[in-house]
This record gives structure tokens, C-alpha cells and sequence, in this order.
């Protein structure tokens, strides 16, 4: 395991410092342009070979790379194409090896655990792989089941988790020393809370007891289906569900030919997850294409049942996020300002979320968001695409800075909320290009406001008191601004502007300070020849503007 170890520690160190070097160095010394016309190439080989990284590794590694390939949100494309082979793109382990365990964890032969189990595997994932398999008679009278399907952690896969949180735990400390890293996101705290997701992924007891819950949760609901749990065969490395096996969910021609609408699984699918997200409060964190099943009516059907032709079903669920209530009333907010294109209402939002600091100073990044409701809300992803990119640099470069700038952090679990909702997005384009998130977001968010309607008379209260108290002290204030302006002490902060007029400042230092240099290394030059001693002298001394004009503005960024 040490050698894993050290080829991750080495992989991260390279690209760190090269990243370093690229985005930090070179910009200093004005030579940022050499970062920017690389950043696509180096972006692209970086994910290349952390793909393949990932790939002979296995493990944790694997997942690392499937949640960066869902990160378009984030993350240039350049890395998430190369990522997305991930998904599916993971080597089996040989049989015996997945009988050796599975008997030793079930205290028996196979052949008497099961009728029979199918030896090629029906999918491999980064933790274990699952087979088809047939209950014994005696288990299939008793839950009127037959058909199941063994899911079967991988040998020693424990072990393996353990040396790569070891080395992710080692990297999030070098981020944690990156200002510019630190103070947008607290790193060491998004490993753990990785870390724990991922350790509770590999028990399989966990993860049975999160398909019952997840089942009673939408018990009464005809839109979704969950596979029953065959708890008699289900240990902490091995787990027996009913086979559910139908269309996998982005198989668009599939789905055609049963004769279902991809656009209306797209919509019903975006539906269900924000049941999930802000009703439930209790969500499937990991739902790509092959954790979920379209189920078409069986033909067999009671006719007299009036049930949805088709269901989604949902499957492994290792990875699960609980939304506490404070969250949830946040995000639901966060949700209604969104679908009104409130932009100061969707920063306000931000806040309660907690994905803010309160002390953070949000007027220009209001100011950004109603410019870019203006703009791009309402568009879906296919109208986005025809866009011209100059826009969205325009608009990256106005407000590049203040979001930059801003104290962010991210709330407990919201990590796998960011997950949940990146795959949902990413996925309902792909059933439907045209798919449009507001159309799906507007009349959810209408009914989450008719259902907090029963707090609308203390909610008007307190707006009420609000406006009483302001208009209470305007006469005041109105009073101490007349005043201010006669005595001429009336200030106006302008925090954007301050800023650049200092980095202008610091630019100015910076060039006297490189003609400084070349004044006097000049002369140092020129007085050499006659007299050494002070010609090397003020040769030498040239050497301290230079330092001043490479690395000025260093100790400022730190402030």
C-alpha cells in the first residue's frame, strides 16, 4: 500500500506546484498571458492523466474522479470530458476471489445460499460488483421473489480507502496553507466529510437500512419504485436486493421504443430529486444513469389499477445526504428567489444557506446576479450553448473579482447536495436538450410558496415592524446626513474601487521600482571599468528594486 501512497502524494504534488507556478508566479512577474493561452492544454492533460491515475488505482480515486466529472458547474470542460468515462470504466474483480469473500461473510457455500449465481458480473464499481442470482426456494416462498441480485464488496478494498484518505487528508493540509484556497473553502473539512460518506458506503448494512428508509419516504408515491431488501442473505461486505433491472434512464432509443417520452422522464425525474432535496429532506447523493431504472407498467398489470405507465426506480444507495430543517427552509427559499429571478432575494438566499459568511460585504455580487437574471435566466441549456462565449467572459470579467473575493464555505452535507443537483441537471439535458431547469423549478418553487402561505400573516408582521422601525429613525438619520454634509465629513465607501485604485497604486511602486533597477544597474555598468568596487556595488544594489518590482503587492494579498 505504500507505493499507492507515494503516486498519489506525487501525482498531487506536481500539479499543484505546476498550478502554482502557472496561476500564482507568473502573473506576478506580468506574464499572465502565458497562463492563460496553456490553462486549456494543461487543464486537459491534468484530467488525462488523473483519469488514468484513477483507473489503475481504483478505489477512492475512482470516486474522486466521478465527482469531478459532475462538476460542470465548477470545473472547465476540459476536465469533466475526460472525467465522464469514469462512470462506468472499472475493471472486475475475477470470481473466486468475489466467492471466497462472499461465502466467508455468509457463513456458507454459494450453492446454498443461493439457487444460483451468474459469475460474469452485471456491473463493477469502484467498490464492489454485482451478480444476478436466483433465491433459494425457501427465501423466494417467503418474500414472493425470485429473481435477486448479490452485490459483493471488493477484497480489501477497506484497506485501500484507508491509504487513500490517508493521502487526500495529507493534500486538503497543503491547500489549507493556499490563502487564496482557505479562504473560500475550508478543505481538510470537505475531506472528512468525503471521508465519511465514502466509509459508510462500504457498509452494506448501512446501505440497507437507507433503501427501507428511502422506500418509506416515497411509500405512498406511484412515480417512484425501490428494490426489497432480502435481508437474510445481507452482511456488512454483502448485500441481496430484488432484481429491479429495467431501462437505464439515459438509454434515449430504449426509452422510445417502450413508447415513454424522454422529455417527460427528464421532468419527472427533476420533480422527485427536489421532493428529495427540499420536501424529504433525505436524498440519493449518487444518482447517475446507472443508479436508476425506468420500469414500464408490467403487461401483466391489474387492470383495474389506475398506477403511472412507468416508474423510476432507484437503486444503490451507499451514498445518501440528509438536509437538516434549517437547511432545507434555506434552500427552499434560495429555490423561490431563483424561480422569480430575484437576484438580491437569491443572494439573501445564499446567506441563510450558510454558503455566505455573514460578514461578507454582498452588494456587488447582487449587482452581478440581477445583470445575470437579466441576461441568461430563464434560458435552458440548449439556448445557453448558441450564446456568444464573449458574453459570459464579459461577464466573468466585470464580477471575476468580487466573486473571487467573497468569504464562502459550505454548510455540513452540502457537498453532496452540490453532487445531487449537478447529476440531476446534467442528466434531464440529456434525456432532453431542450430541458429548461426553471420550467421545472417555477411552478415547484409556486407550490412551496402556497405551502409556507401559513406563515405569511407573521411574516407580513415582521415586515410591517421593519418598515415602522426604519421609518421611526429616518428623521434622524436624515438629520445626522444634513449635518454631515455641512461640517463636509460625509464619506462614501466604495470597496471595488478602493481596491483597484490600490492595485494601481502598487503597479505604479512596482514600475519606479523597475526603472530604479535598470537606472542603477546601468551605472554600475558603465562605472565598472574605472571603478570596480563601486561599480559592483551599485550593481549589487540594483538587485533590491528588482526584488521590490517582482514580488511587491505579495505582502498587500496577504493582508
Amino acid at each position: 500500500m505504500r507505493p499507492r501512497y507515494r503516486r498519489i502524494m506525487r501525482f498531487a504534488a506536481r500539479y499543484l506546484i505546476q498550478s502554482w507556478w502557472y496561476e500564482l508566479f507568473l502573473p506576478r512577474l506580468g506574464l499572465g498571458i502565458i497562463a492563460e493561452r496553456t490553462r486549456t492544454q494543461r487543464m486537459r492533460r491534468i484530467a488525462r492523466r488523473f483519469h488514468a491515475l484513477a483507473v489503475d488505482l481504483g478505489g477512492l480515486m475512482i470516486k474522486v474522479g466521478q465527482f469531478m466529472s459532475s462538476r460542470l458547474d465548477v470545473l472547465p470542460p476540459e476536465i469533466t470530458s475526460e472525467l465522464e468515462g469514469l462512470q462506468d470504466e472499472v475493471p472486475p474483480v475475477a470470481f473466486p476471489a468475489i466467492r471466497q469473500l462472499a461465502e466467508s461473510e455468509l457463513d456458507m457455500p454459494l450453492e446454498r445460499a443461493f439457487a444460483s449465481v451468474d459469475e460474469v458480473p452485471l456491473a463493477a464499481a469502484s467498490f464492489g460488483q454485482a451478480h444476478r442470482a436466483t433465491l433459494a426456494p425457501v427465501d423466494a416462498d417467503e418474500l414472493g421473489l425470485t429473481d435477486a441480485v448479490v452485490k459483493i464488496q471488493r477484497p480489501g478494498i477497506e484497506q485501500v480507502i484507508e491509504v487513500d484518505l490517508r493521502a487526500l487528508r495529507r493534500v486538503a493540509q497543503w491547500l489549507s496553507r493556499v490563502r487564496i484556497v482557505a479562504d473560500r473553502v475550508d478543505v481538510p473539512a470537505l475531506v472528512e466529510e468525503f471521508a465519511t460518506t465514502s466509509l459508510e458506503e462500504i457498509d452494506y448494512i448501512h446501505e440497507a437500512v437507507n433503501a427501507e428508509r428511502f422506500a418509506t419516504d416515497f411509500a405512498d408515491d406511484a412515480r417512484v419504485a425501490v428494490p426489497i431488501v432480502v435481508w437474510e442473505r445481507t452482511t456488512t461486505r454483502v448485500l441481496t436486493l430484488q432484481d429491479v433491472t429495467a431501462i437505464k434512464i439515459n438509454d434515449v432509443d430504449a426509452l422510445r421504443a417502450a413508447g415513454i417520452d424522454p422529455s417527460e422522464v427528464a421532468d419527472r425525474f427533476a420533480a422527485v430529486m427536489f421532493d428529495q432535496l427540499f420536501v424529504n429532506g433525505y436524498f440519493h447523493a449518487d444518482p447517475h444513469p446507472g443508479n436508476i431504472f425506468v420500469t414500464p407498467r408490467p403487461a401483466d398489470a391489474d387492470p383495474a389499477d389506475d398506477g403511472p405507465p412507468w416508474r423510476l426506480t432507484f437503486i444503490d444507495f451507499g451514498m445518501m445526504g440528509t438536509v437538516p430543517d434549517g437547511l432545507r427552509r434555506g434552500l427552499r427559499r434560495l429555490l423561490i428567489a431563483a424561480a422569480s429571478r430575484d437576484g438580491k432575494g437569491l443572494v439573501e438566499g445564499i446567506r441563510d444557506v450558510g454558503v455566505l459568511l455573514p460578514s461578507a460585504d454582498t452588494t456587488e455580487l447582487e449587482r452581478a446576479m440581477v445583470q445575470l437574471f437579466a441576461r441568461f435566466g430563464g434560458m435552458g441549456f440548449a439556448e445557453l450553448q448558441e450564446v456568444d462565449p464573449r458574453e459570459f467572459q464579459s461577464f466573468a470579467t466585470e464580477f471575476g473579482d468580487t466573486i473571487r473575493s467573497l468569504p464562502f464555505q459550505l454548510p455540513e452535507n452540502f457537498l453532496l447536495i452540490i453532487r445531487a443537483m449537478s447529476l440531476t441537471s446534467g442528466m434531464c439535458s440529456s434525456l432532453d436538450p431542450a430541458f429548461n431547469i426553471w420550467d421545472a423549478v417555477e411552478p415547484y418553487a409556486a407550490r412551496l410558496l402556497q405551502e409556507e402561505r401559513g406563515d405569511l400573516v407573521q411574516t407580513v408582521a415582521r415586515e410591517a415592524a421593519s418598515v415602522a422601525g426604519i421609518a421611526a429613525r429616518l428623521p434622524r438619520r436624515l438629520d445626522e446626513l444634513t449635518t454631515r454634509l455641512e461640517s463636509g465629513r460625509l464619506t462614501v465607501e466604495t470597496p471595488k474601487l478602493d481596491q483597484r485604485i490600490g492595485r494601481l497604486e502598487r503597479l505604479g511602486r512596482r514600475i519606479v521600482s523597475a526603472v530604479l533597477f535598470a537606472g542603477v544597474l546601468v551605472a554600475g555598468v558603465v562605472a565598472r571599468p574605472d571603478d570596480p568596487v563601486l561599480g559592483t556595488v551599485l550593481m549589487g544594489v540594483s538587485a533590491l528594486p528588482l526584488l521590490h518590482a517582482l514580488f511587491a503587492g505579495v505582502a498587500a494579498r496577504r493582508r
